[in-house]
This record gives C-alpha cells, structure tokens and sequence, in this order.
C-alpha cells in the first residue's frame, strides 16, 4: 500500500514485508506478554537509582502497580522514603481493584453525558468494605475490556486497513512509505500472534500498550530512528482509533459515583486539565487531582479554583481537598532506563514536588491543602 502525503487510498494493499510468524516472532511475543519477573526486573523495582531520606509524608493515591507484587512495590516506597513518618499508598489499576495493606483503589473510565466526555475517577476505600463491591465489580469488569477491544481494533486499522484514518496519521506525521509498511507487518504478526494465544494470555496485557512493546523489541536488529518513526506513526493511529471509540460504552459518571458512595469510598478527578468543563460538574467527590506528571501546566489555577469551591460551600459540607498524582506505571519500571517510555520513566510513587515547590506550598498551607493535611483528612474519611 502506497500512502503518500496528500494522496488517498481507495483500497488495501498486500503488504511489502512478509508477515509470517516466526520464532524470533514468538520469542519476542513471549517476552512482551510474560508477567514474571527475573531477578534482575525485581531488582529494577526493589532498589531504584534515588532516594529521599528528607521527605516525611507520602501521599500516593494514583499510581498503577499493574502485574507488579505489592511486596516489591513495597520494598521500594521503603528505600525511596527511609524516614516516612505518615503514609497513605493506594493502587489505581485501571478498571481493576487493587489493595495494598488496608486500603484498596481503583481508576475508572466514565462518560459524562452532559460535556460528552470520556472522565476518569479514582476510587478508594477500606479493604474491610470490598465484600460490597459486588455490582461495581461487574461495572468494572464491562469497561475493563474496553482497552482489549481498542487494541484488536488498533491493529485491524493497520492490516486490514482503514485508508482514512491511515491517510490521516500519515498526513500527520510526515511518515514514509517504509515506516508505513514496517509498522503495517508488525502489527499482522502482533494480530496472528493475539490470536494464537489469546486464551492463555494475562487479561492486563491486552491493551494498546502491546503494540508499543512489539515494535520496541525490535531495537537492536533495527536502528533507532526506524523505531522512533515508527512509533510516532503507530500513536497517532492509536490515537485516532480511541477518538472513535463509543462514548455510550461506558457507564455515567453520576452512576458510577453513586455506587462509589454506596460502598463509602473517597472519590477523586485525576487530571481535570485534560477535561475541563468537570470543574463546572460540582460531582459529589472529595477532591481533585492539582498537580499530575500529565498535567501540570495549571497547578497555581486549580488550587486557586478548589479555594473558591470551598469557599462557596456549605459550612457542614466537607471541603474539597487538593490531590497530587504521581501516575507511576510500573511495568515501565522493570525495564532497563533506556528502553523506558520517556514520559513516563521519571515518574515515582509518592513523588510530588509541587508539594515542596515554595511558591505553591506558601498557597497550599493558607488553604489547609498541605501534604500533611490531606493525608490526614482523607484517611479519616475513608476510615469513618
């Protein structure tokens, strides 16, 4: 198939490269799909390069531990913060309960009709409270698999394909007729390959993510600048793809916090930059996230907004509290540092800096949003 910038394609093309599996193929599959850790990928997680001995309070309450054990994460939070005084470590796996010591958590995809939106809400609460969480579970368990359907529906764009959207990521990305090519016979093997394992593949692997790894096991054998391509290539398909998917598949925010509330769980907004108009919602949740390795662009602004919010509420109402997220992916974390996405090989569990940012730190004790404060609020909440 021949996409070249500014032309359209009216029809598939047989691909240029072969797509036939083979067992270099298979190994790399393997690789990318195992979820067991060799000595040296637990050592990546029990002795990370830094350390902050000054540091008291840890606060991470979004992070995701995905195929992860909790022992080892727990080996790390205790190397990288020594001297911890008070904590509060929640997981978030995405449309998955997690718990780590008493307290379990979850990150939920949502829809909130009233901006059309796709919104996310973190989930936490006591692990004595998940024999009640029987309907949410099944909530969970449906959008759960909306990021396997994203994938299989990622990599038929590719080789079935869909002229337009690939038009559309070429015009893009400047990408040439080789990247185009190369990325199109990976994702035929990566295809085969789903489907000859399916069954026995770990269901936390089925995501887009996998069509990343692929194409990175492939480092060594090509150059870099042929990856890197292709990885632009590839995110901007994927990209297109999720902007497709249909809203109406998951279910309201509204109901969602409604069943939250049921079970008494804390209910946080990650990221609201990303989504704007949920800042205008007035959700019953207690707060929201100012400060995410994602965004992070308008923390002064929305410590600012949650003061007024809490200015404006009812005296018996409880005020909204000020979150920090740390995002940490840990299946980021058993890799080699070189191989690790770089946005996201920085992130560390219950590392915040904003926290200790001076200027915003002066604004977060005026406002009684300190780290301290929120720690000790929010577990109160939780544990009531």
């Amino acid at each position: 198939m021949k996409l070249i910038k500014g032309k359209k394609i009216s029809a598939p093309a047989p691909l240029e490269e072969s797509s036939e599996v083979t067992p270099e193929d298979e190994a790399r599959f393997a690789a990318i799909t195992s979820v067991e850790l060799s000595p040296e990928q637990q050592q990546r997680i029990t002795a990370p390069p830094q350390t902050f001995p000054r540091q008291k309070s840890v606060l991470a309450v979004h992070w995701h531990p995905e195929f992860v054990e909790m022992d080892l994460i727990r080996q790390r939070v205790e190397h990288l913060y020594p001297r911890a005084i008070e904590k509060l470590i929640i997981p978030t796996q995405h449309n998955r309960i997690t718990a780590y010591d008493e307290y379990c958590g979850v990150e939920v995809d949502c829809y909130s009709r009233g901006f059309q939106r796709k919104v996310q809400l973190l989930l936490h609460f006591h692990r004595d409270r998940l024999e009640k969480t029987g309907v949410l579970q099944g909530a969970l368990e449906h959008t759960f698999q909306y990021r396997a359907s994203q994938l299989f529906d990622l990599l038929a764009t590719l080789t079935k394909p869909d002229p337009e959207r690939l038009n559309r990521a070429a015009r893009e990305t400047g990408a040439e007729d080789s990247t185009i090519e190369f990325v199109r016979t990976q994702a035929a093997k990566l295809e085969t390959l789903l489907e000859r394992h399916y069954d026995t593949l770990p269901p936390d692997v089925i995501k887009n993510r996998l069509a990343r790894n692929f194409l990175d096991t492939l480092r060594g054998g090509y150059d870099n600048k042929t990856i890197n391509r292709a990885q632009v290539f590839l995110r901007q398909v994927k990209q297109d793809v999720k902007a497709a998917f249909p809203l109406n598949f998951f279910y309201r925010t509204s109901e969602i916090i409604e069943e939250a509330r049921g079970i008494g769980a804390g209910i946080v907004i990650p990221h609201p930059e990303e989504f704007w108009p949920v800042l205008l919602a007035d959700y019953d949740v207690d707060g929201y996230e100012v400060w995410n390795p994602q965004s992070l662009e308008y923390t002064d602004f929305l410590i600012t907004v949650l003061a007024g919010k809490n200015r404006r509420r009812e005296q018996k109402e409880r005020p909204l509290l000020a979150f920090m997220g740390d995002d940490t992916h840990f299946s980021e974390k058993i890799k080699a540092y070189e191989d690790q996405d770089k946005s996201k090989r920085d992130r560390e569990i219950g590392l915040q800096p904003p926290w200790d940012d001076l200027s915003l730190r002066k604004k977060l004790i005026v406002t009684k949003m300190d780290r301290e404060t929120v720690i000790q609020e929010y577990k109160s909440r939780l544990d009531s």
